[in-house]
């Protein structure tokens, strides 16, 4: 008798190695490899987020022993910061390339997070955030 798997869990999941929080970024950093341009991969932030870690960090992806950092970005291109990722949780990605880097843009949305966004900007002073 042959035992055949009940499911089978994506080639692309990709399991984060470490999360630290360094130089006032988030960085997660993912198995070295290969991440080519235009698939889609599942990564998952399986390690805890630094208590450290100030919720407007940026996150950046790095890649096994290398510096390079890769930004996290929404589907909007906008950087994706510290408050809007969870430890335990699959984020789908696409990698998108550049004639001199790339980054991972998400294809859904991050984690709820608050918006500090300023009602409004005038050239003058900034006026405080909308609520």
């Amino acid at each position: 008798m042959s035992c055949k798997p009940v499911c089978k869990l994506c080639d692309r999941l990709v399991l984060s190695q470490a999360v630290v929080f360094t130089g006032g970024n988030l960085e997660i950093n993912l198995p070295a490899g290969a991440y080519n341009n235009g698939e889609k991969y599942c990564i998952v932030v399986a390690q805890a987020i630094p208590e450290t870690a100030t919720i407007n960090a940026p996150v950046y992806i790095t890649i096994g022993t290398g510096t390079t950092l890769y930004p996290l970005t929404k589907r909007s291109c906008a950087q994706v910061t510290a408050c809007g990722i969870r430890t335990r949780t699959r984020y789908s990605v696409c990698v998108v390339t550049t004639p001199t880097g790339g980054s991972f843009r998400m294809l859904g949305a991050p984690c709820c997070s608050p918006s500090n966004n300023l009602s409004s900007i005038d050239g003058g002073t900034a006026a405080a955030p909308a609520t």
